[in-house]
């Protein structure tokens, strides 16, 4: 019996599935600050220490929240609760994962996102996920974060990419990584590959995935400059609102792929019986 094809769609988080910055929903204002200055100051730890980007966030978060708000995993959780969604959402997983079921494809959701996977996690729609992939702490006995345990910026988020592609998705298993693996062995082939994102952050995985053989999906809410520029460009496929409801153009999209990725199954199908 042959396999079910499986497709992954992977989305970056902020301004993809939520109009802002997670940290904008509860945290910034709890400590009193606007997002301007959080971000400012972010910014400065990152010029001031030579730190990458996404430390540099880290940091700034624990450095801000001391005196100020207990900081564990459950408050993080807790702050997904307020993360707003874009429409749709609340049905888009079911939808989506039924159209793939009546044609006989497996679909697979993941996160490759920047911002924090203890507040994606507290979010409604975080259970809808095969894996998150986000930066995220190391706690201590008190389950207090002490130290960042992973850090995804623009240019590591491609590692989750080859991590699905060759269903190594534990992030500490790494032999199997990095072994040469037959085209026909990897668990999800980069044509049955779909990574939805925003911006430019968003680039290096939108132009990976694209070029070899999936699709990317620039999403906008407002401004659609810059989801034009990456069509221009060449490094998406697809410019579209992000609205996820039902009979939306992002959904009419996805479902076109999966009826290609369960086409191209069949026809590799009929060429192997030759």
């Amino acid at each position: 019996m042959n396999k079910k094809p499986i497709i992954a769609i992977m989305y970056d988080f902020d301004k993809t599935l939520s109009p802002k910055d997670m940290q904008e929903y509860g945290f910034i204002s709890g400590l009193g600050m606007d997002s301007e200055e959080f971000w400012e100051k972010s910014r400065m730890n990152m010029v001031n220490h030579n730190m990458d980007q996404i430390l540099a966030y880290m940091l700034t978060i624990l450095q801000e929240a001391e005196g100020r708000m207990l900081l564990t995993r459950e408050v993080f959780n807790e702050l997904g609760r307020d993360v707003k969604l874009f429409d749709g959402l609340d049905t888009w997983f079911k939808r989506v994962n039924e159209y793939g079921r009546s044609l006989g494809v497996v679909v697979e959701h993941y996160i490759i996102s920047s911002g924090l996977k203890e507040i994606i996690q507290g979010t409604e729609i975080a259970r809808q996920f095969k894996e998150i992939y986000a930066a995220e702490y190391c706690y201590n006995e008190k389950n207090i974060p002490i130290w960042p345990a992973m850090a995804v910026n623009y240019t590591s988020k491609t590692q989750f990419l080859f991590r699905i592609n060759k269903g190594v998705l534990d992030v500490t298993e790494h032999k199997g990584l990095n072994e040469s693996t037959p085209e026909d062995k990897k668990r999800v082939p980069f044509r049955n590959m779909v990574y939805v994102g925003d911006g430019l952050t968003d680039v290096p995985c939108m132009k990976l995935v694209k070029s070899n053989g999936g699709h990317s999906i620039a999403v906008y809410s407002q401004e659609k400059n810059v989801a034009d520029s990456l069509i221009a460009q060449g490094r998406v496929d697809f410019a579209v609102s992000a609205d996820y409801s039902k009979n939306s153009q992002i959904e009419k999209i996805i479902f076109a792929i999966l009826d290609q990725v369960k086409a191209v199954h069949r026809t590799i199908q009929l060429q192997k019986k030759k």
